[in-house]
């Protein structure tokens, strides 16, 4: 039965993913010069995150119309980001922005306060 339900769920997700990269839509463009501060900036944040969660794909989506390159971590089964996540940040859960600080790293769950994050500070 977990097995089935497991196979659902990813065929779901696949789909959902599929769905999202056909509809959505364009970028945020900026100036070069913009462009390269923001890419600089986002080298200190991390998405830890499952490829088929509907809440990932949401955040995601919001990076992507932001035009934020910001590295993806996965954390499926046996991965050793899904280690590092379950260490530094306390819980397996995704999504999870990290954002790395010189005095210490903030583990940001909840794809609505992600995007929330992301919009302030990148719009």
């Amino acid at each position: 039965m977990s097995l089935f339900i497991s196979l659902i769920r990813n065929a779901l997700g696949g789909f959902i993913a599929l769905l999202d990269l056909i509809t959505r839509g364009r970028k945020l463009k900026r100036l070069p010069q913009e462009q390269q501060q923001v890419e600089k900036a986002v080298q200190e944040l991390t998405l830890y995150q499952f490829f088929a969660c509907p809440f990932c794909i949401k955040t995601r989506s919001a990076m992507y119309k932001l035009n934020l390159p910001i590295r993806k971590r996965s954390v499926s089964s046996g991965s050793p980001y899904r280690d590092e996540l379950a260490q530094r940040g306390g819980k397996v859960k995704a999504p999870c922005l990290r954002i790395q600080t010189p005095e210490k790293d903030i583990w940001l769950y909840e794809s609505s306060e992600i995007i929330k994050y992301l919009q302030q500070r990148f719009l």
